[in-house]
């Protein structure tokens, strides 16, 4: 599901259209407990933007707007990008929204070890392999080119004993990818629970052998959260509808690594006049330049304040 502000001009019809998804009988339970565990997990490349208030604050209210179950986690892998400025802004732009966080902060850069451990934990069983083949010499094993967007290639003996040794000896690192098909075989079905209760049957098959370890950083984006929700006790994974499909993925990894398996609950994405998800990339208008207007969350939500996405 996606809402888009050009049909939408007032912030305040956007986030009442989107309240629904919220607020609703069949979550009325959740919100008016204490809440459930879950987090915000920005990545610290750039301001945050409208976009980011929104999912910030459907965390706040799947925590119950309780501080204790808000989990501040930054993302900060991409070291070529991320900024100390963007983690104090960000810090900023969320306590503008009114919104608290538990004071135990994770940054994924202080956790590499962690992540290594579990590389090797799944290199040990011959889950994952290292692929020493460049980007182009891939490109050749997706035909047609197309399948390069949904699946990625079993290289796993693509390269002679002798030629994976010649690149090493030119310092080369491999990346990590998951054997899909052992990873299945080893785990059998897998499922994930949405917050309504119902029971998602996975696919994971159809991403292939997906990276889990990086030439230039120890962990990608997959291996990373699904061990920082599991050592953090997230009880809810909280994030857009963009990133359901790697719920699949994600499941698969928790099986693999003998970790609970959270809820799920994937909201709404906010798209642009050009229909495309709002963010940093494409300069979408920062919270950062709205704070300059000295109004607060109630204003910019509540008070039909016209907003130029």
């Amino acid at each position: 599901m996606v809402f888009n502000p050009k049909t939408t001009h007032h912030a305040l019809s956007l986030i009442e259209d989107m309240a629904p998804v919220i607020t609703s009988e069949l979550y009325a339970d959740i919100i008016n407990k204490n809440g459930w565990r879950t987090r915000f997990a920005p990545s610290p490349t750039g301001f945050l933007h409208i976009g980011h208030a929104y999912a910030a604050y459907v965390v706040w209210q799947i925590a119950g707007e309780n501080p204790d179950k808000f989990l501040l986690r930054i993302d900060d892998l991409d070291y070529t990008r991320c900024s100390d400025k963007y983690i104090n802004q960000l810090k900023s732009d969320l306590s503008w929204l009114d919104i608290s966080w538990n004071s135990q902060e994770t940054y994924q850069s202080q956790r590499l070890r962690r992540y290594s451990q579990a590389l090797q934990t799944l290199l040990e069983a011959d889950l994952i392999y290292p692929c020493y083949l460049s980007r182009m010499e891939i490109s050749d094993f997706l035909s047609p080119p197309s399948i390069a967007q949904i699946s990625q290639p079993c290289t796993r003996g693509a390269l002679s004993s002798k030629e994976i040794h010649k690149r090493q000896q030119r310092g080369i690192k491999p990346a990590l990818r998951l054997d899909m098909s052992k990873a299945i075989q080893h785990v059998g079905e897998v499922s994930w629970t949405r917050l309504d209760g119902i029971i998602i049957r996975t696919e994971p098959a159809k991403f292939g052998d997906i990276i889990l370890g990086r030439r230039d950083i120890t962990a990608c984006y997959h291996l990373s959260v699904v061990l920082d929700d599991a050592d953090s006790n997230i009880e809810v994974v909280t994030r857009g509808e963009d990133l359901r499909s790697s719920t699949d993925i994600h499941c698969l990894l928790q099986k693999l690594l003998g970790l609970p398996s959270p809820i799920y609950f994937h909201h709404p994405v906010i798209l642009g006049e050009d229909g495309k998800k709002l963010s940093k990339r494409h300069k979408s208008p920062s919270l950062h330049n709205l704070q300059d207007t000295h109004l607060t969350l109630k204003n910019i939500l509540r008070k039909e304040l016209v907003i130029n996405f």
